[in-house]
């Protein structure tokens, strides 16, 4: 079959198949006469498996890993779980940082409450801050103007005087 006919049977787009050969993740590749491409069944069922694993968010290296053992279908795959092992590790870290930006866009939301004039928007004061300094121990906005959507500043500040 053509890269045409691959890329319907597998999902995926001619560049990415391309790529992937670039990449060394595809066997060799037999050509026509002609000097087109001729790709079989082995590259389709390849194919699919790298997109499974894309699908499970794995590298092209822990990619290459895998089709590695899937081609010597004798050795141990004890460096197969090795690599989940870790993949999971990774993503369990990622949930773990996805989590605190959660935590972060929760906070920054918090900081506009009620729609005001964008000069006064919690949310665009606190974007102009430095990362590191966005919001304070009780999750208040670095901004100079403070809190503006739970009062206004002149309020504020009677309140500490």
């Amino acid at each position: 079959m053509k890269i045409g006919e691959l890329a319907r049977k597998t999902g995926m787009q001619v560049e990415t198949i391309r790529y992937y050969e670039k990449e060394g993740l595809l066997p060799k590749i037999g050509r026509t006469g002609s000097n087109y491409r001729v790709y079989t069944d082995v590259h389709v069922d390849r194919l699919l498996f790298i997109r499974h694993c894309r699908s499970l968010d794995m590298t092209l290296d822990e990619i290459r890993v895998l089709l590695h053992f899937k081609d010597m279908p004798k050795e141990s795959c004890d460096r197969v779980n090795a690599l989940l092992d870790e993949h999971i590790g990774h993503v369990a870290e990622r949930i773990r940082d996805l989590k605190k930006l959660e935590k972060q866009l929760r906070m920054l939301r918090e900081s506009c409450r009620e729609a005001k004039d964008t000069a006064s928007c919690g949310i665009l004061n606190a974007l102009s801050c430095p990362v590191s300094g966005t919001f304070d121990e009780n999750g208040s906005t670095c901004s100079h103007v403070h809190r503006t959507h739970g009062g206004d500043l002149h309020t504020q500040r009677k309140k500490t005087d």
